[in-house]
């Protein structure tokens, strides 16, 4: 069996579907419910580099909380975005499901399979 750790939102149809794939095969799997914890940026540069991505590539724009910060000006460092990040973690993107040293954002749900 495979470990896995998943990003999830149960309220998110893309992380429910990734999450019922990784079940359906039965892979050994962690959730982590991750607008229920306290992130921190050591967890999430973590995650960028398993995901290869900048910051700003994780973020969810159409969030009001993106365009309440202006998170599009260029102004704002990858810092300043992993920081808006832990104050407000419906600005990342969702699901990921995470394999090691390796990660996807599960857009389309079926990405987790390149993990395999």
């Amino acid at each position: 069996m495979s470990s896995f750790t998943i990003f999830h939102n149960p309220r998110c149809s893309k992380s429910r579907q990734a999450l019922q794939i990784l079940q359906q095969n039965n892979y050994d799997h962690e959730i982590v419910l991750y607008l229920d914890i306290e992130l921190n940026a050591p967890l999430i540069e973590d995650i960028l580099k398993k995901l290869d991505l900048s910051p700003r590539e994780l973020l969810r724009k159409g969030e009001i909380d993106y365009k309440d910060n202006d998170l599009g000006d260029i102004e704002h460092s990858d810092q300043d975005i992993v920081n808006f990040m832990i104050k407000f973690p419906k600005l990342i993107e969702r699901p990921i499901v995470i394999k090691g040293n390796r990660a996807v954002v599960g857009r389309p749900p079926e990405r987790i399979k390149e993990l395999l």
